[in-house]
Parts: structure tokens; C-alpha cells; sequence
């Protein structure tokens, strides 16, 4: 923080602001996985819809897209540049023929172990200031807390997300209504010159 070396008897208000904290640590995150799966089908957002493939039973896109808080519209776009490489396969559902199952392949699978590799070294690098205990207690109490926001607020739908978050705007002040618009007379000086042509 700047300053706070500075002056030791007046901390950083940021120095216990939640928000300003994880912002930091997601920013420097997002920036290295970003990095990391640049030439990854669909980027960071396409990992994860992989992970979602590769971690779990076969699930229809809904399910995927409730899961990760995609739209199911960016999703459909996310699987079809997952299958061109063979990362994932989409088959009819048993139970319900209209819907479709999106399963990992096994080029898929070895992608994500890849990726997934080169992940935990971004997140060792990132959280290089914890020592092994730390690290894991970290991680232990955020999906604790990541466990429990989702259970109390799922997030199912991100523009209703935003709205609850985001301030009402204020009313806008009753508008007077507007005189109907009325043609200037001519000045008697220019009716003059008028009928004087």
C-alpha cells in the first residue's frame, strides 16, 4: 500500500477491506491463467467448461451452464470450440432425447491435466508468500466460504446478480411539459419589406 510504511500509527483503511483484497489477488489470478490458456479453446472460460466435462458425470448443457454461470447461448458457443479439437463429445440423453450430454474425451481429459498443471504452478507462484500450511488452510477456508455463498445465493442468472448488487438509480424529477412549439411572428419591420418586393 502506498504510504503505509510511512506512517505505522495510521493504517491503510484498505489493509482490512475484503474487496480490495480479493480484487488484488483475482486480478493477479486472472491474469496469469489467462496467460496460461491463451491458446486454449474458448480461454479460461472454455477450461472451465472442460473441468466442468472432465470432473464430473456426463450433464446436459443447462445443468453446465447453471453450474459455472454461463449463459447457456456463450456455453453452446464454448462446446462447439471444445469439440473441433476432440476435447468433447455431445450425445443424446437416455432419459430425454431432446436434451444433449456433453461428455470429455480422452484428448480432452490429457489437455485438461495439462492445463490443469500448469495451473497449480500459477497458483503455487501466486500464493508463494504462505508457507505449505497456510496455503492449504487458505484454500480450505475459501471453498468453505465459496461453498457456502453458492448454497445461500446460487448465481443462476448474472444480469439478476448485478441488479440486486447495483444501487436503484435515482427517479428522474417530474418533466414540465413542453409549450407547443409556436411559429415567430413576423416583425411589422420585415412584413414592411415584404410587401414592399
Amino acid at each position: 500500500m502506498t504510504g503505509a510504511s510511512d506512517r505505522p500509527d495510521r493504517p491503510d483503511p484498505l489493509d482490512d477491506d475484503l474487496g480490495w483484497m480479493l480484487g488484488i489477488v483475482f486480478r493477479g489470478y486472472v491474469r496469469a491463467a489467462e496467460h496460461t490458456l491463451t491458446d486454449f479453446p474458448g480461454g479460461p472460460r472454455g477450461y472451465q467448461v472442460l473441468t466442468a466435462a472432465a470432473t464430473g458425470p456426463a450433464r446436459n448443457q443447462g445443468a453446465i451452464a447453471e453450474e459455472l454461470g454461463i449463459d447457456r447461448t456463450v456455453l453452446t458457443y464454448l462446446i462447439d470450440d471444445l469439440e473441433r479439437p476432440g476435447f468433447v463429445a455431445r450425445r443424446a440423453d437416455p432419459a430425454d432425447r431432446r436434451s444433449r450430454l456433453v461428455d470429455v474425451t480422452d484428448a480432452g481429459r490429457v489437455a485438461w491435466e495439462q492445463r490443469r498443471e500448469a495451473l497449480r504452478q500459477v497458483e503455487a507462484h501466486l500464493l508463494g508468500a504462505l508457507t505449505p500450511t497456510e496455503s492449504a488452510t487458505l484454500r480450505a477456508l475459501l471453498q468453505r466460504v465459496a461453498c457456502s455463498t453458492q448454497a445461500i445465493d446460487p448465481l443462476r442468472d448474472l444480469c439478476q446478480a448485478v441488479a440486486e448488487v447495483r444501487p436503484e438509480p435515482a427517479a428522474p424529477a417530474p418533466s414540465q411539459p413542453r409549450a407547443p412549439f409556436k411559429r415567430a411572428r413576423p416583425s411589422a419591420a420585415r412584413s414592411r419589406r415584404r410587401s414592399d418586393d
